[in-house]
């Protein structure tokens, strides 16, 4: 397939894709999504959903390679996001790895778009379409279900980061009906004065642990009483909201039905 991408230039990729590597959570789900997955013959660390994928080599952290083990595999399609895996992008265009990268959705139909555009790149351009629009139809029946409380979103990696606007969860989080405290913002993601959050009046703190920390919500209760914070409290699963494959979707209608049965 003969296609330009606004970064790399005039690209020529196998028509269809056969052996895939997925350095980003999000393509690895995709693929799956579209019924792909038998593709796929290396991951990288954070890629472990489906359980199935647990099963293929790890070839990457989610910025570095491991390029002995990545050439054995014979890849002929290497798929990656945009954002902070930009320079892997360019380390591995410029070793002649046939490389795609998927852009950073700002919005959740953004996420509908990647999908399509990984789906046409691998020669299922109708059933993208047809995942797609059943996906759409979902996230339409979220809108405005929430009442407009005003909400502070943490994302714990490794300290607090939050998003504004430009950000798909902002987005998101407004399709919902609830208002970001930092939706004006200018910095789509960002570590936010923890002083400054009390000032903003956040009735909803929305709490998203590490995948796989045990006691997640012990540990925000406990971070709400240390910093002194009096709203009410949810906590995901761990890497939901931050995920932005097609599951994102069964999070985010997750997340609906957490803050819905709260004593509001």
């Amino acid at each position: 397939m003969k296609l330009v991408h606004d970064w790399l230039g005039p690209l020529e990729l196998p028509d269809p894709a056969r052996r895939i590597v997925s350095l980003a959570p999000n393509a690895t789900d995709a693929l799956f999504a579209l019924g792909l997955g038998e593709r796929l013959v290396g991951r990288s660390a954070f890629c472990y959903r489906p359980a199935e994928t647990l099963a293929l080599p790890v070839v990457s952290s989610y910025t570095r390679v491991r390029w002995e083990l990545l050439r054995s595999l014979h890849p002929d399609l290497v798929l990656l996001s945009t954002g902070v895996q930009r320079d892997l992008l360019n380390e591995l265009h410029q070793a002649g790895i046939p490389v795609f990268p998927i852009p950073l959705p700002q919005s959740p139909y953004g996420i509908l778009e990647n999908l399509i555009l990984l789906g046409e790149l691998l020669g299922v351009g109708e059933r993208a379409s047809s995942l797609a629009a059943h996906l759409a139809e979902r996230y339409q029946r979220l809108y405005g279900l929430l009442p407009p409380l005003r909400v502070y979103l943490e994302f714990d990696l490794g300290g607090p980061i939050t998003v504004g606007r430009g950000s798909y969860v902002n987005e998101a989080l407004r399709h919902l009906g609830l208002v970001n405290v930092y939706a004006q913002h200018p910095s789509s993601y960002f570590t936010p004065n923890l002083e400054e959050v009390p000032a903003l009046h956040p009735e909803l703190v929305i709490y998203e642990p590490k995948p796989g920390r045990s006691r997640a919500k012990e540990r925000a209760e406990a971070l709400m009483g240390e910093r002194g914070w009096e709203a009410l409290l949810v906590v995901t699963g761990g890497d939901e909201l931050a995920h932005y494959g097609p599951r994102f979707f069964d999070y985010l209608e997750k997340l609906e039905r957490q803050i819905e049965r709260l004593e509001i």
